[in-house]
C-alpha cells in the first residue's frame, strides 16, 4: 500500500507534436539571414508574421493563416525600415497591429488591413525613434492597451505610448552590455532582463528601479530569462562547460536557483515559450531540429521534463499561437510555426483523449484580447490583472478598433495658453485670419480651373497629333 508511485502522473505526459502536412505549409518564403537571436516569426489567431531577406532595407511578410501553399515573390510586403528588422511582436489587443524593431534605430507599429496585405505597406502609424544603435527586442504590455517595451543594442530600454507616439520611461543605466532579451510578468508591473554580463535583473519600470540582479549561467553565450505566472523566472543559458542548462529562479531569494537542469552541448541559443495556463515550458534551441517541453510544478523538483518532438530539418526560428487561436475540438495545446530555409511549417502538439467533449482540466480561462486598463492608467501606477476568457465555444474574434496616434502637439500647449492670456481687444480681431484663408482658397481654385484648362487643351492637341499620325500612316 505504501508503495511510492514511481511515474509522476501528470495530464501531459503523453503529449505529442505533429508537423502538418505539405499543403499547410507556406513554402517558398526567403527567412531572413540576419545574425540575431530573436523568434523571427510571430503569430495571432488571424495572421503570420516572418522576417524575410530583403535587399535596401528590411522587410516581413504577413500571411493570412490560411493562405498556405507557395507564396508568390512578388506577395506584398511591410517594407517601411531601412535597414533590416531584428524583431517583431502582435499587439496581444488588436490581431492587426504589429510592431518591429530594426537595424535602423527605429520602432515601428503597423495597421495590417482586416483581410491581409494586397499592395506592400510602407506607411507605418507610428514611428518610435529614441534609440541611438539597432533595436533588437519588441515586446508589448500584456494588459495596458498601447504601451510598447524595446530595447537596443545602446543597452537602453525605451518603454511607450503608442498612442501618443511618446517614450514615456527610458531606462538608461541599468545594463552594462548587451540585452539579450525582456520579459513582462503576468500583470506588467515588473519585467526581467537577460544582459550579455550573464545577469539576470528583475527591475520595477515606473519607478526606474532594480529590484533584485544575481548572475544565472556561468557560459558566455547567450541567455533568456522569462517570467512564470507565479513570479519566478526560468532561464535558458549555458555553463562553463558550454552545456545548455535549464534554471528556476525564486524572485524573492535569488541567490540560488531553484533547480538547475543540464541538457546537451549543442551551441543553439534555447528560446523558451511558456503557457501560463499549463503551466508548461517549450524550449526551441536555434539551428536544433526539435522541440523540448517541460512542466513546471510547485514541488520539487519543480522542472519535469515532458518529451522532445523531434524532426531532421534544422529550425531558423519560431513562433508561437497565443492560446486563443489553437483548435479546443482537438485537444490542441500549443502550435509552433517552425522556420526552416524556404519555409514555415506549422506544429501541433495534442494531448490525446477519448472523448470529442470540451477538456476543460486542458483549457483553464486563459488570457482574451481585452485590455485591462489603458496607457495613462498604467504609467499612473495602476496594475491590471489580464481579462480571462472560456475557450469551451472555441474563441470568436471580435472586431478589432483601429490604432489611432495622436501626437501632443508642444505648440498647443502655448497657443492655449497665449489665448488665455489675451485682452477683449485682441479677441475683436481675430476674423481677419479667416478673410486671409478664404482669399487662399479662392487662389487655389482658380489655379485648378487652369490646370484643368490646361489638360484639357492638351487632349485636344493629343487627338489632333494622333489624327495625323494615322494620316501619315496610312
Amino acid at each position: 500500500m505504501n508503495m511510492r508511485r514511481v511515474v509522476r502522473q501528470s495530464k501531459f505526459r503523453h503529449v505529442f507534436g505533429q508537423a502538418v502536412k505539405n499543403d499547410q505549409c507556406y513554402d517558398d518564403i526567403r527567412v531572413s539571414r540576419v545574425t540575431w537571436d530573436s523568434a523571427f516569426c510571430a503569430v495571432n489567431p488571424k495572421f503570420v508574421a516572418i522576417i524575410i531577406e530583403a535587399s535596401g532595407g528590411g522587410a516581413f511578410l504577413v500571411l493570412p493563416l490560411h493562405k498556405t501553399g507557395r507564396i508568390d515573390k512578388a506577395y506584398p510586403t511591410v517594407c517601411g525600415h531601412t535597414g533590416p528588422v531584428l524583431d517583431i511582436d502582435w499587439c496581444p489587443h488588436n490581431d492587426q497591429v504589429i510592431a518591429s524593431g530594426s537595424e535602423d534605430c527605429t520602432v515601428m507599429v503597423w495597421q495590417i488591413p482586416e483581410n491581409g496585405l494586397v499592395s506592400s505597406m510602407s506607411e507605418p502609424v507610428v514611428v518610435l525613434e529614441g534609440h541611438s544603435k539597432r533595436v533588437g527586442i519588441i515586446t508589448w504590455h500584456p494588459t495596458a492597451r498601447n504601451v510598447l517595451l524595446s530595447a537596443g543594442c545602446d543597452n537602453q530600454i525605451i518603454i511607450w505610448n503608442v498612442g501618443t507616439g511618446e517614450a514615456m520611461i527610458t531606462l538608461e543605466d541599468m545594463h552594462p552590455d548587451v540585452i539579450y532579451n525582456v520579459c513582462w510578468n503576468r500583470n506588467g508591473s515588473l519585467i526581467c532582463t537577460a544582459c550579455k554580463d550573464k545577469s539576470v535583473r528583475v527591475i520595477d519600470p515606473r519607478k526606474e528601479t532594480l529590484i533584485s540582479r544575481e548572475k544565472a549561467h556561468e557560459g558566455a553565450r547567450p541567455m533568456r530569462a522569462i517570467f512564470l505566472s507565479d513570479g519566478n523566472i526560468l532561464t535558458t543559458g549555458f555553463s562553463r562547460m558550454s552545456e545548455r542548462q535549464l534554471a528556476l529562479w525564486n524572485t524573492a531569494n535569488m541567490e540560488e536557483p531553484m533547480t538547475v537542469n543540464e541538457m546537451d552541448t549543442s551551441n543553439g541559443v534555447l528560446l523558451p515559450f511558456y503557457d501560463p495556463d499549463t503551466n508548461v515550458v517549450y524550449l526551441c534551441g536555434k539551428g536544433d531540429s526539435s522541440i523540448r517541453y517541460f512542466e513546471i510544478t510547485e514541488e520539487a523538483p519543480y522542472v519535469h521534463f515532458l518529451n522532445t518532438f523531434a524532426t531532421k530539418e534544422p529550425q531558423r526560428g519560431m513562433g508561437y499561437m497565443p492560446k486563443r487561436g489553437l483548435d479546443v475540438n482537438k485537444c490542441e495545446i500549443a502550435r509552433f510555426f517552425k522556420l526552416h530555409e524556404r519555409k514555415c511549417e506549422p506544429v501541433v502538439m495534442t494531448v490525446p483523449r477519448k472523448s470529442d467533449l470540451f477538456q476543460d482540466d486542458l483549457y483553464p480561462d486563459t488570457a482574451g484580447p481585452d485590455p485591462a486598463l489603458e496607457a495613462e492608467d498604467w504609467f499612473d501606477g495602476k496594475n491590471g490583472e489580464p481579462i480571462l476568457i472560456s475557450l469551451k465555444n472555441g474563441y470568436v474574434p471580435g472586431k478589432n478598433r483601429d490604432l489611432k496616434v495622436v501626437k501632443k502637439n508642444i505648440l498647443d500647449n502655448k497657443a492655449s495658453k497665449n489665448t488665455e492670456n489675451s485682452t477683449p481687444a485682441n479677441k475683436s480681431a481675430s476674423p481677419a485670419p479667416s478673410i486671409k484663408s478664404e482669399a487662399k482658397l479662392e487662389e487655389i481654385l482658380k489655379e485648378i480651373k487652369s490646370l484643368k484648362d490646361l489638360v484639357s487643351s492638351q487632349e485636344k492637341r493629343i487627338i489632333k497629333l494622333e489624327e495625323q499620325m494615322s494620316k501619315i500612316a496610312i
